[in-house]
């Protein structure tokens, strides 16, 4: 077994009173972050887009006879005619294939650049602007929320990216794994307070004197100051921690980041062992996506959950995952990343099943199997996104977390798609939920096949005590 690493990785230079001042800060960009995924893509901007997709159709004259989305009324974007109640599919469809052309370029350019910093806020302002501007959204003007939408999306993944990229600048290997599960879980707690204080002004917009609609717009525009005012302390704190890859200016920077990416893209095949951990990451990563955007849909139209208790389960994952972030780190610390992510695989195969035995209509069954999904949801990505940042060769992490993100992204499609088709092809979504179980079996054996100690040293990374 290696000796204990005591010495910052390769270009990081922190003594230790400043490396946890600096990752005391990074972590409060999850929290800041968070409010996003949350508040607007998993609860408010969905259903409002829809409503006002929905009132288009109607000014234009149409009938919207049903709030199915696949029965629903037409409206039109670039000649191509689609229901109303799908719009927010297509979408989010849109902005992942802007990011998978964007992503790669910005990664480059922050490793040649290495103005973190500056790019952080740039990608904050952008996000959180865009965020605040959709409370402009209103009446039948949903094309201006589609536009916006992206522009916010394409923020937040950019502003993760040169997020992700700094965890291996202020970390040393050993204690990667604790630090990610410490930020992950401040990104659920920050996550989880802003949308109760959204759902609370939602719930209470009588006593406010607010409309739903401005009720809504409201929440946006709050969600956008959290972003913003909780990130001003991680960038008080940082800096360049390495010296630029490249001397350009202007456009000249733009022409270096794709010179860099062509670069990254061809020297990534001399990292196999890397892309053989992306690889098991991507298929476990979709199960975990997919069952965290049909968790509400299930417990819906296959238990017949109240609104209210599907509203209560939201926020009380978002608040176990908390618990559950700093315990995979705890174990992460004594098993190794690769051993507790195995681990946590094996826990997600477990709740899952479960899922398949809720009765309709019980509230309790469906709570447990929540707090199961939430003692996992928080750990593994965070544990994922620390072993990752040991795999990738110094100097490159933007690029490579680039990929990272775009394969998560790009591959989240899959399981709905399967989700979707078992509960098409048997008329209920029970073998729909469990046919998820394919992922995290599928996902364990891969991980279990990389040999993660080997593929650090050919990355050329110091190894921790414990992988």
């Amino acid at each position: 077994m290696s000796e204990p690493t005591d010495q910052p990785a390769p270009g990081l230079q922190l003594d230790e009173p400043t490396r946890r001042r600096d990752q005391r800060a990074w972590c409060w960009y999850d929290w800041a972050s968070s409010v996003f995924p949350s508040s607007i893509i998993t609860v408010f901007f969905s259903l409002y887009l829809t409503m006002v997709a929905r009132n288009g159709a109607l000014a234009a004259g149409q009938t919207c006879p049903t709030r199915n989305a696949l029965v629903d009324c037409n409206i039109s974007l670039f000649g191509w005619q689609f229901p109303a109640g799908s719009l927010f599919d297509y979408l989010l469809a849109a902005s992942t294939l802007l990011q998978v052309l964007v992503l790669p370029l910005t990664g480059a350019i922050v490793d040649r650049t290495q103005h973190k910093r500056r790019m952080l806020g740039l990608f904050v302002v952008m996000g959180a602007g865009a965020t605040a501007l959709l409370a402009l959204v209103t009446g039948a003007n949903w094309r201006l929320g589609v536009v916006l939408f992206i522009v916010a999306t394409t923020g937040y993944y950019a502003s993760v990216v040169v997020y992700y990229s700094v965890l291996p600048e202020i970390a040393t290997a050993d204690e990667r794994d604790k630090l990610s599960s410490r930020g992950w879980a401040f990104g659920y707690l920050g996550g989880g307070i802003a949308l109760a204080l959204n759902v609370a002004t939602y719930l209470g917009r009588d006593a406010l004197g607010l409309s739903q609609s401005a009720a809504v717009r409201v929440c946006f525009v709050t969600a956008a100051l959290w972003w913003v005012a909780f990130t001003l302390h991680p960038l008080s704190r940082m800096r360049s921690y390495r010296t630029p890859q490249g001397t350009e200016r202007g456009l000249s920077v733009l022409l270096g980041g794709f010179r860099q990416l062509s670069g990254t893209l061809r020297n990534a095949r001399n990292y196999p062992l890397t892309l053989g951990f992306l690889a098991a990451y991507l298929v476990y990563a979709d199960g975990i996506s997919t069952v965290a955007s049909v968790a509400v849909q299930y417990g819906s139209l296959e238990l017949g959950l109240a609104s209210s208790t599907l509203i209560g389960t939201i926020l009380m994952v978002q608040f176990v995952a908390f618990a559950g972030a700093l315990l995979h780190g705890r174990l992460a610390g004594r098993f190794g990343a690769k051993r507790t992510i195995m681990g946590s695989l094996v826990m997600w195969t477990g709740v899952i099943s479960a899922a398949y035995f809720v009765q309709a209509h019980d509230d309790l069954q469906f709570y447990a199997v929540a707090v199961g999904i939430g003692l996992v949801l928080g750990g593994t990505n965070a544990l994922s996104r620390s072993l990752f940042s040991q795999l990738v060769p110094a100097g490159r992490e933007a690029e490579y977390f680039s990929v990272y993100k775009i394969g998560e992204r790009a591959t989240s499609a899959v399981g709905p798609l399967v989700f979707g088709a078992v509960g098409a092809a048997t008329g209920s979504f029970r073998p729909a939920i469990v046919s998820l179980v394919a992922f995290f079996l599928i996902g364990f054996v891969l991980v279990s096949l990389v040999p993660v100690r080997r593929a650090i040293r050919a990355a050329g990374n110091p190894e921790p005590v414990v992988v």
